[in-house]
This record gives structure tokens, C-alpha cells and sequence, in this order.
């Protein structure tokens, strides 16, 4: 009884996360669609208002990476009783990442707040900001070496090889069920490869890659509420 119970219970359940994925990744769609107008109609209100500083897209984008990190400790805190320990810190190390990432979109409130970059941060950033990704060591910028070309090709392989090798190579299957990997699954995947492309043909557009930023915390947020592997987590 108590299991069919606690069966009924959760069709509620998944009938919510398949909506609010739905929502998430037809935002995806409608950033997409609103960037290529821009991109062929006004450069200048899309780099001066909607892709702006403290802009539409940096605080939604800062809004879905929080939401990604709530999901990730909703995962942790059921991994613990289930998986045991290591899982939990796993999970957690990675919503700790989306944390991260949410306070260095908004230079970890400095604007909003309105307090001063430290000199810590005005002696090492191109921006006087109170974040990491801006700085430079020595003549390395920091958003280029690694925030930039590394950190796309991680999650580009994340979010377009990782799902084919989960569905066709039985050792990536084991990799991601040991590292508490969420999984894309091939929607999600398309709308990755989709959203890079768009990216690719508004490279003239300035300030092109805060859409991109938006569009990685949209899928991610997707992802996060129904991966390709959900008996991992359960």
C-alpha cells in the first residue's frame, strides 16, 4: 500500500517537471529568436540594454544559475540517504559550482549593494569587479584561458557528446552512475547544438556571449529537473 502509494503521489510530480522543463527550454527559444532579431535590427539595444550589465540577460541568466544550484542540493540531500556520502559531496560539489557561477554573474552584488571592488580585485581585473573571471594573472585574462575556450569546450562536450556516448558506450554509462552525473537527454543535446550554432551566426553581435551564459543556465536548470539517467538519482 505504501508503495503505491508513494507511486500515485509522484505522477503529480513529473507531470510538473516535464511542464516547467517544457517552459525552460521554450525560453531557450525565445532568447534564441530575440537575439537573431537583434542581431539583424539593432546592435545597439541589444549591447546596451538586453545583453547590458545588470541587463535582462545577465540577471535571468544569474536567476536560472541559482535555480540549477537548488536543484543540484535537492539532489544531494536525497543522494546521501540513498548513495551514501560520496555522492552527496559529488552533488554537492557541483551545485556549489553553480553557485559560483550565479555570484560571478553579478560580481557577487556589488552593483546592487553598491560597495567598491577591494584592491585585491581593482589591482587584477580589467573592470575594478569583485569576481574571479575578469582578472588577470601576469598576461593571461582568466575569462579568456579558462572562463572562455575551455570552459565551452567542457560543457560542450557535456551537453553534446556526453549524452550519445551515455546511450552507446556501456563504460560512460558507468562513469556517469559513479560520478552522479546528470545526464542530457537528446532534446536537450539539440537545443545545445541549436543555441551554439545561433551563437555562431550573431558573432558580430556584441557582448553575443552573455546570451550564450543564459542559454547553458536554461538547459542546464532543463537538464537538472529530468536527465537521461533519473534511476541514478532515486
Amino acid at each position: 500500500m505504501a508503495t503505491s502509494a508513494s507511486t500515485s503521489s509522484d505522477h503529480p510530480r513529473a507531470a510538473l517537471r516535464i511542464t516547467v522543463e517544457r517552459a525552460l527550454l521554450a525560453l531557450v527559444v525565445l532568447v534564441l529568436l530575440i537575439t537573431v532579431y537583434y542581431h539583424a535590427t539593432d546592435h545597439h539595444t541589444f549591447k546596451y540594454w538586453f545583453a547590458a550589465e545588470d541587463g535582462p540577460v545577465e540577471w535571468a541568466t544569474f536567476t536560472f544559475l541559482a535555480l540549477g544550484c537548488v536543484l543540484l542540493l535537492r539532489k544531494a540531500r536525497r543522494l546521501r540517504a540513498r548513495r551514501g556520502t560520496g555522492a552527496m559531496l559529488l552533488m554537492g560539489l557541483y551545485a556549489f559550482l553553480f553557485f559560483f557561477a550565479a555570484g560571478e554573474e553579478i560580481s557577487w552584488g556589488q552593483r546592487v549593494f553598491g560597495w567598491e571592488a577591494g584592491e585585491f580585485f581593482t589591482e587584477r581585473s580589467e573592470r575594478a569587479e569583485t569576481n574571479i573571471h575578469n582578472m588577470k594573472i601576469g598576461e593571461y585574462n582568466l575569462n579568456k584561458v579558462i572562463f572562455g575556450s575551455t570552459l565551452t569546450a567542457v560543457l560542450l562536450l557535456y551537453l553534446l557528446v556526453l549524452p550519445l556516448l551515455h546511450t552507446v558506450w556501456r563504460p560512460a554509462r558507468a562513469i556517469a552512475e559513479r560520478m552522479v552525473i546528470p545526464v542530457p537527454r537528446p532534446g536537450h543535446a539539440a537545443l545545445a547544438l541549436i543555441g551554439s550554432l545561433v551563437m555562431w551566426y550573431v558573432i558580430a553581435l556584441p557582448r553575443n556571449w552573455e546570451v550564450y551564459e543564459l542559454v547553458f543556465a536554461l538547459v542546464a536548470a532543463a537538464i537538472f529537473l529530468r536527465p537521461q539517467n533519473p534511476e541514478t538519482f532515486r
